[in-house]
């Protein structure tokens, strides 16, 4: 692994952690209502526990991100990084917000170009 790919896995490992910490911790605040585009508070509150769920997987991505620079797999990573750049473009169709893809995907995608660079 290149220094900057190291830099750039680990910050698509963050951005992965703000995710778990925003759908576990914060879906029902009026921040994550609108950052997800979400219909109402009482939405976010008969949503909550899918939230965290989705947010716990966002967490094991993370952390198994991490577990990749740490062990200098860059194989893991890339395999990684198309999973994180598939679920942006899948999230992005699903729910039409193209919002997703750019900050999901791009990321992971420019990521993935650079482990391979």
């Amino acid at each position: 692994m290149t220094l900057i790919s190291t830099i750039l896995i680990a910050f698509i490992a963050v951005l992965h952690f703000y995710f778990l910490v925003l759908e576990m911790f914060m879906w029902t605040t009026p921040k994550t209502i609108k950052a997800f585009g979400l219909k109402s508070k009482q939405f976010a509150q008969d949503t909550k526990v899918l939230a965290a769920n989705q947010g716990l997987y966002n967490g094991i991505l993370a952390a198994t991100l991490v577990f990749s620079i740490i062990n200098q797999d860059i194989k893991l990573a890339i395999f990684l990084l198309i999973c994180v750049t598939i679920a942006g473009i899948y999230g992005s169709y699903s729910t039409k917000q193209i919002k997703l893809f750019y900050v999901q995907s791009v990321p992971a995608i420019i990521a993935l170009i650079f482990c391979f660079v």
